[in-house]
């Protein structure tokens, strides 16, 4: 479930696993002592002789020489170095899948805790948790086994799928709909008014948001990020897609499958992004715009047009990504460009007062 139920630290009070069995539920190969014996999992900045850490690229493979970790995760026999080791493709994803189930999440239990507010037409499927101080307004539908932390909040006619977690303060509001195994962290807000309004010639009129938003199944909303409904039909958040905390998602966008929204993004109202599209930290996108499957665009860039996908673009406005590189170089050299120009109107004035005829420099012999 993603950052779903709160998970017990991995530190080193846990019961002992061997390197052998770390292999087995990864997929992996031993190398070394398969008998090795560990008691955690930590950084390699921080880890004990009796932790297990990994090496996310050859970048780290010094540090993971000199760090005192008992064994790691790695992707080549070098960067094991004379530690025992798993080898795995993806260090990461091993660490992952082993953080999964070695430290599997705390789930409240099921029932309505006293204290919570649930309508009377409200539906609730089996096994669901619904903490103190949470709501379910009138004809909300909540799925299976899903958790409702304080102060969470279903809204009249909303719709949450099944095995889906709210943290404390979460909201998803009337008719939203939100689908199978999705998280909302705390702060989250699921269909906040479109941010739409008409000058009238005396002051700002409110056009009514009337749409909704829909997430699909297995998406997660960071803290703090809110979800504008649509002026009228929906916004959308398709399925797997990841968005990190304090992000805007403006009224009737559409954001396709397996996307990540990084901190601080912004998408103004009706903006289409497509399949497996990254938006880095602070990236800002304007109304209407376009982007293609595939696509990243890096930290700060403004996306104000149409972008093709599978680019990498940067910058402000956004640009194919070496263009940017070029024009960051050129900008580079502007304080050497205005000296010689500088320099050149200082001996084209001298000559146009009588002086000496200025020639250039290519042409001295």
């Amino acid at each position: 479930m993603g950052r779903g139920p709160r998970r017990k630290p991995a530190g080193g009070d846990l019961s002992a696993f061997t390197l052998a069995q770390v292999a087995a539920a990864v997929g992996g190969r031993v190398l070394g002592d398969a008998s090795a014996s560990l008691t955690g999992v930590q950084t390699l900045d921080r880890a004990a002789s009796t932790d297990l850490s990994w090496v996310a690229d050859g970048r780290r493979a010094r540090q993971a020489r000199e760090s005192r970790a008992g064994a790691l995760l790695v992707s080549s026999e070098e960067d094991a170095g004379d530690k025992p080791a798993v080898l795995v493709p993806s260090p990461t994803l091993a660490l992952a899948i082993w953080l999964e189930l070695s430290f599997p999440g705390v789930r409240p239990r099921s029932g309505v805790s006293k204290g919570a507010h649930v309508a009377r037409s409200a539906r609730l499927g089996r096994g669901v948790s619904v903490a103190a101080g949470a709501t379910v307004e009138e004809d909300a539908v909540v799925g299976a086994r899903t958790v409702l932390s304080a102060g969470a909040f279903v809204g009249r006619q909303a719709v949450v799928g099944e095995e889906c977690y709210l943290h404390p303060n979460a909201a998803v509001l009337e008719r939203c709909r939100i689908g199978a195994r999705c998280v909302l962290q705390a702060g989250a807000v699921i269909g906040s008014d479109g941010f739409g309004y008409v000058w009238d010639g005396q002051r700002h009129r409110k056009i009514p948001q009337l749409g909704i938003v829909r997430i699909e199944d297995d998406v997660e909303v960071g803290a703090n990020t809110a979800i504008d409904r649509a002026t009228l039909g929906e916004t959308v958040i398709g399925r797997g897609t990841r968005i990190d905390n304090l992000v805007q998602v403006g009224h009737n966008v559409v954001v396709g499958e397996h996307s990540i929204l990084c901190g601080q993004a912004g998408i103004a109202g009706s903006a289409r992004l497509g399949r497996r599209v990254t938006l880095a930290g602070q990236v800002g996108v304007n109304d209407h715009v376009t982007i293609g499957d595939g696509s990243i665009a890096t930290g700060q860039a403004g996306v104000t047009g149409n972008l093709p996908a599978g680019g990498i673009f940067s910058g402000m406005p956004a640009a194919p990504h070496r263009d940017f590189l070029r024009r960051a170089a050129l900008i580079a050299r502007l304080p050497e460009l205005a000296r010689r120009v500088d320099e050149i109107e200082r001996r084209t004035a001298g000559s146009r007062k009588g002086g000496k005829p200025w020639k250039s420099e290519s042409r001295k012999s």
